[in-house]
Parts: C-alpha cells; sequence; structure tokens
C-alpha cells in the first residue's frame, strides 16, 4: 500500500505594508503545508511572477490593485490560480464584488492568523470565502460570478456613470444597462449605487 505525500500548498505574496507582510511570512513559515514560492512582489511583478512560479493561491492587497477589473483580468489570464484579497475592513458587499470579479477569498487585514490559514486551505479547494461576523470570522459562499458583461457595467458605475453613459459607452441600449445593473445587485447583495463603492 501506498502512502500519497501531500504536497505543500505554493503561494505567492504581494507587496502588503511592512507589519502585515512580515505576519503573513511569519505563518506561512510556521505551516509545513504551505509553501511561499515569491515574496513582497510588485504590482508590475505579478504576471511574471505568476507566469514563472504557478503558485496555487496568490495574496493580494487591496490597495495595490490598481482597479477591481484588474482582478477580472488576472483571473482570466491565471485561471488555475486562486486570489486571495486582503483589505482594510471591507464590506460584505465590497468582498461579494471582488468575489465577482474573481477573487476567491477576501478578507479582513486584522483576520486572526489560525483562520487566515485555513481560508489558505479552503481557496486552494477552489471555496469562496468572505468576512463574516465576531462570531464566525469568515464564510464560505458559492456566489455566481458576474459575466463579462456585467463586471464592464461594474466598473462603470463604481465610477459614477450614469445607465445613459454606459450604454454609449458599451453601445448598448439603456434597458440593457438596467438589466445588468439589476442582476450585478442581486448577485452581490446590494440594493444602491453607494453599496457598489470599493474603498482600498
Amino acid at each position: 500500500m501506498t502512502i500519497a505525500v501531500r504536497q505543500p500548498i505554493t503561494l505567492a505574496v504581494a507587496q502588503f505594508e511592512d507589519i502585515v507582510g512580515r505576519g503573513l511570512r511569519a505563518l506561512i513559515a510556521e505551516d509545513p503545508h504551505l509553501r511561499l514560492v515569491a515574496d513582497d512582489v510588485r504590482a508590475e511583478q505579478l504576471e511574471q511572477t505568476l507566469s514563472e512560479h504557478a503558485p496555487e493561491v496568490v495574496i493580494l492587497n487591496l490597495a495595490g490593485v490598481s482597479r477591481p477589473a484588474a482582478l477580472r483580468e488576472l483571473h482570466a489570464r491565471f485561471p488555475d490560480v486562486r486570489l486571495m484579497v486582503l483589505a482594510d475592513n471591507p464590506s460584505a458587499a465590497e468582498c461579494r464584488q471582488l468575489i465577482g470579479f474573481g477573487a476567491t477569498v477576501c478578507l479582513s487585514k486584522t483576520t486572526e492568523g489560525r483562520d487566515l490559514v485555513q481560508a489558505i486551505y479552503l481557496a486552494s479547494r477552489g471555496l469562496q470565502v468572505l468576512p463574516s461576523t465576531e462570531a464566525q470570522p469568515y464564510e464560505t459562499t458559492d456566489a455566481p460570478p458576474l459575466t463579462r458583461r456585467e463586471a464592464d457595467v461594474l466598473e462603470l458605475l463604481q465610477d459614477g456613470q450614469s445607465n445613459a453613459e454606459i450604454a454609449a459607452a458599451l453601445h448598448v441600449g439603456v434597458e440593457t444597462v438596467r438589466t445588468h445593473a439589476r442582476n450585478i445587485y442581486r448577485k452581490l447583495g446590494v440594493s444602491t449605487r453607494r453599496d457598489l463603492r470599493l474603498t482600498p
């Protein structure tokens, strides 16, 4: 009988504030089932790093993401890499938007270490993780992803454009924009445009 040896989960970590970066490195180093393949990766080096090292999970700093749609582009280019986004106290609506753009995990930078490690394990298996309550620091979800067109509309909604402006920019009718907006609100669990604003 052959016993399968569990391979460590490979990770890349983007550039973070010093204390957060040190904490992430320490958490990863303490766990024998996690292996750091790239660290302190600047935004402009991210695609090259993912191509070279092919990590299973990359931990991204929302403050270092130029725009949320960049997650969609990264997910499209590297569909097998799980995108784990850490942000400063993100709301549930913000996290649902990031999941809609292709992130697998969205958590606060203040998440407890053990919960963060558990989220890495869940992400490596493709499970989506969102922050929950203080009693339960995260929840898994199978929220439907946004379609490409819904993501386009969401990005323009976040920029504050009107339905008419979005329709003109995307060469579609205003009613089509309204339909996409309703689908976005439903998928993200929000009811107003104000809820769609992301704060890095």
